[in-house]
């Protein structure tokens, strides 16, 4: 069975960091691109990025580039979110999600979603 499990999330103050760690177990993490994603409360769940597969190329949605990176430990068989000068904004449930080879803009794209990990930014 296919799962992806998230963590690292938490309460952090407005220019933090947080890690947050994407954990795959019964299948192999670096046959698949991994997407990012995260929902606010009452908006629709959003891209946040992604690493391809082939070349691992990574990909950001405008509102994180510069802050956020998206990197594999293909030993750990986890895709890790490092993300920096974390914003009130930043505030959601994260989420990874895999699909093929390569990265898509839109999450129907993307399968065997994990239960999501909570980051707050607040003062």
């Amino acid at each position: 069975q296919l799962q992806l499990v998230e963590s690292g999330g938490g309460l952090v103050q407005p220019g933090g960091s947080l890690r947050l760690s994407c954990a795959a177990s019964g299948f192999t993490l670096d046959y698949y691109a991994i997407g990012w994603f995260r929902q606010a409360p009452g908006k629709e769940r959003e891209g946040v990025g992604c690493i391809s597969r082939r070349d691992g190329s990574t990909y950001y949605v405008d509102s994180v580039k510069g802050r956020f990176t998206i990197s594999r430990a293909n030993a750990k068989n986890t895709v890790y979110l490092q993300m920096n000068s974390l914003k009130p904004e930043d505030t959601a449930v994260y989420y990874c999600a895999v699909r093929g080879h390569y990265c898509s803009a839109s999450r129907t794209d993307f399968a065997s979603w994990g239960q999501g990990t909570q980051v707050t930014v607040s003062s």
